[in-house]
């Protein structure tokens, strides 16, 4: 069995699949692993160390696009960027090696968009699993971002997801506030969406993003937190409070996040 170790990132699991096909070492005896650092490698496996290469990567999209569809395109995408090593304690497998083995099926059967027909298959349920659980996060933040305003004019937006969303985030708010120049900080990743006015988003490092820089608050953002607290705090009904309901529609863990609960 050989093993390409790739990075857990969207161009590190696309370039192992590129390089995986491109080895023609048979589909069989391929496996792809994410690249955990630990060296607990079996006796009888050859692996492989797989390099991210965004031109590689972007080919491999381009062929899931064009054979697949954009909407198993998107599937695929969204296992790859989920934070879940796998969901299945019945088959459980490496999610790399799902979305490989699911794109093999894909190119084989005669219409790759026909897919989702295969969740018979365990590692095609896999990747719909960890597809479902990165796309409900990101739904979640859809109507759970908050943005505030800076003193310079720019739209800020903290935020601490499970998964590497910000991309699916990014064309819906670009969407929505094109004439804005705002900022999504994935504050647990150091990633952040960069949007200019009336140009697209950019996915960009913030590992050296000055923190008091994005606490420095407008008079008029301030006065307005302290209006929406006031009036959160003032609609609530005491005898209607209902603390299990109000967990299930908004968990805990985007609170911190969300200023009228801070």
């Amino acid at each position: 069995m050989y093993v390409f170790l790739c990075e857990d990132s969207p161009e590190g699991i696309f370039t192992g699949v590129y390089d995986a096909w491109e080895s023609r070492l048979g589909h069989n005896n391929i496996s792809l692993q994410i690249h955990t650092g630990e060296k607990n490698y079996d006796l009888f496996c050859t692996y492989r160390d797989v390099t991210p290469d965004l031109q590689k990567s972007e080919k491999v999209s381009r062929t899931l696009k064009q054979h697949l569809g954009e909407e198993v395109y998107s599937i695929l995408y969204q296992a790859v960027i989920s934070d879940e090593k796998c969901v299945s304690k019945r088959h459980p497998m490496d999610k790399a090696d799902a979305v490989y083995k699911s794109i093999v099926l894909g190119l084989a059967i005669p219409d790759g968009s026909r897919l989702p027909d295969y969740l018979a298959e365990p590692y095609v349920h896999e990747v719909f699993s960890l597809a479902r659980a990165a796309g409900n996060e990101a739904h979640h933040l859809l109507g759970f971002l908050r943005f505030e305003e800076l003193k310079n004019g720019v739209l800020i937006a903290t935020v601490h997801p499970k998964h590497n969303i910000l991309l699916l985030l990014a064309d819906h708010f670009s969407d929505r506030l094109p004439q804005e120049n705002f900022m999504i900080y994935d504050e647990s990743r150091q990633l952040a969406i960069l949007h200019k006015k009336g140009s697209p988003c950019v996915l960009t490092d913030a590992s050296d993003l000055n923190a008091d820089m994005i606490t420095d608050y407008s008079s008029m953002e301030l006065e307005y937190q302290k209006l929406w607290k006031g009036f959160f705090e003032s609609i609530a009904i005491d005898a209607r409070k209902n603390p299990a309901l109000q967990n299930q529609n908004l968990p805990k863990r985007f609170r911190k996040d969300i200023v009228e609960f801070q």
